[in-house]
C-alpha cells in the first residue's frame, strides 16, 4: 500500500493572478504558476474558512454510484513535515461522467454537484467520501477527480488528477502523459468487506 502522502506543497503549479476572493496583499501572497482553467470556482460557493475541517463529505449516501474514500496526507517541501491549514477542493463527475448540477445549485455550474472544500489539521491528513466517478462518455480519457490547492501565502493552483489503476483507460502511454504536479496521483483501489472502495494517496 501507497504510504498516505498525497503530495508536496512545491508551489510550481500555480494559478494565474490573485482573485478578489484572496484578502493577502500582492507582498505577502506569492504568486507563481500560469494559467488554471477552473481555479476560479473555487471560491464559488466556499464555506468560511472556519468551518472547514479534515474530513469531506463530497456525496451523500443517496448519490449513486459505488462508495469511495480517498485518505491522505499534505507536506511541506521536504516531503515530511505536515502541512497545517491548506484547503483543498475536490470535484468530479457523476456515475454517468458528467458534471451534473444539483437541483438547487446556483454557483460553480460548471463542476457540478459533486464538488467540495477540506482543510488540513496539524498532522496535514484529510479524508473525503464520495463515489468513484465514471470517465466522460464516449470518452478516451480516464475517470479522475480534481483537486485544487490553496496555500495561505499563495495563490490557488491544480495537481495531477486522481486516478485508478484498475480503470482500462488509464493506459500506459495516459500515465506517461502525467505532469507528477504533486507527484504520482496513480492510485490502487482496495473493495472492502462494506462495499466501499478504499483509495489511500
Amino acid at each position: 500500500m501507497k504510504p498516505l502522502i498525497a503530495f508536496l506543497i512545491l508551489s510550481l503549479f500555480q494559478c494565474s493572478g490573485k482573485t478578489e476572493h484572496e484578502t493577502p496583499s500582492t507582498t505577502t501572497t506569492r504568486q507563481v504558476g500560469g494559467p488554471c482553467d477552473g481555479c476560479d470556482l473555487l471560491y464559488e460557493g466556499q464555506p468560511p474558512l472556519a468551518t472547514l475541517v479534515p474530513t469531506l463529505e463530497l456525496a451523500s449516501g443517496s448519490e449513486p454510484g459505488d462508495q469511495l474514500v480517498i485518505k491522505g496526507k499534505v507536506v511541506q517541501i521536504d516531503g515530511k513535515t505536515p502541512a497545517e491549514n491548506v484547503i483543498l477542493y475536490i470535484y468530479h463527475t457523476d456515475e454517468n461522467g458528467r458534471y451534473s448540477p444539483g437541483k438547487q445549485q446556483t454557483l460553480g455550474l460548471r463542476h457540478g454537484h459533486l464538488r467540495g472544500w477540506l482543510k488540513t489539521g496539524a498532522d496535514g491528513h484529510f479524508t473525503f467520501k464520495t463515489i468513484r466517478p465514471a470517465a466522460y462518455p464516449e470518452s478516451k480519457f480516464p475517470a479522475h477527480i480534481h483537486i485544487f490547492v490553496k496555500e495561505t501565502d499563495k495563490n490557488a493552483y491544480y495537481i495531477d488528477e486522481v486516478r485508478f489503476l484498475d480503470d482500462p483507460k488509464l493506459t500506459t502511454e495516459e500515465r506517461n502523459k502525467a505532469e507528477q504536479r504533486g507527484g504520482d496521483l496513480n492510485i490502487p483501489l482496495e473493495m472492502d468487506s462494506s462495499g466501499v472502495w478504499q483509495g489511500n494517496l
